[in-house]
């Protein structure tokens, strides 16, 4: 999935399609590879696993201000399910969302929520490197407000286009419905590394915080703060 910030603006600028793909003729002509890209792409595809490469975690969940070329939703997950006698089992993962159709939010809610045992009481905990934007905040608080064995935390690295009054909205919203929404500390980077991140066989590298981590950290808090207040 393209950034979505990213993404909204081209929707945004993109010219009237040509084509029942959406892609002008005459540029597919004069483009063969673009042709042979467009069949070979699926409209829309989640990645998901246990791991995610240790490159897309440094460029993907860097807490920056400015978040060109991030091009992609990183979600991994942990849920816990806890039975009436109190023994809770543990499952973690990744969902990686590709193309633009779908973000990597409601990924989670189709893929791996249908799993989910209704006699069991859920806490989930989601580090994502942006936060929702409005569609998917939207379908967060519909999904908490028919689950009622589910409790959600999300933790994020970034807020997506936090000054826009419709995003600003969308985290209130959230908040009123029950959602907890943080935004990440160091420490929360170091347990993605930990328990996220790919790492060579036989080895356990030691997590390497980038320079600016507490200060961008910090921002975002007060940004998050000041919204939810």
């Amino acid at each position: 999935m393209a950034q979505k910030e990213e993404a909204a603006a081209a929707a945004a600028a993109a010219p009237e399609p040509t084509s029942q793909n959406g892609e002008d003729l005459e540029d597919l002509a004069e483009h063969p590879e673009k042709l042979k890209e467009l069949i070979d792409l699926p409209p829309f595809e989640i990645i998901s696993g246990e791991r995610l490469p240790v490159n897309f975690f440094k460029f993907q969940f860097r807490n920056v201000e400015y978040s060109s070329g991030r091009n992609k939703t990183f979600l991994c997950y942990v849920v816990e399910a806890q039975g009436k006698g109190g023994q809770v089992q543990a499952s973690r993962g990744y969902l990686e969302d590709e193309h633009a159709a779908a973000h990597a939010e409601e990924a989670f809610f189709n893929t791996i929520l249908p799993t989910f045992d209704p006699a069991l009481r859920y806490n989930v905990t989601w580090y994502v490197s942006s936060s929702p934007c409005a569609a998917c905040a939207d379908r967060i608080i519909k999904t908490l407000g028919k689950t009622k064995n589910l409790r959600l935390l999300i933790l994020v690295g970034r807020l997506f286009m936090w000054e826009e009054p419709e995003i600003q909205a969308a985290l209130k919203k959230l908040k009123e419905a029950g959602c907890k929404l943080r935004i990440m500390k160091p420490q929360d980077f170091e347990y993605i590394w930990q328990n996220f991140v790919e790492q060579e066989e036989g080895q356990s590298k030691a997590f390497e915080p980038w320079e600016d981590i507490q200060e961008n950290f910090l921002y975002y808090e007060e940004k998050l703060a000041d919204i939810l207040k």
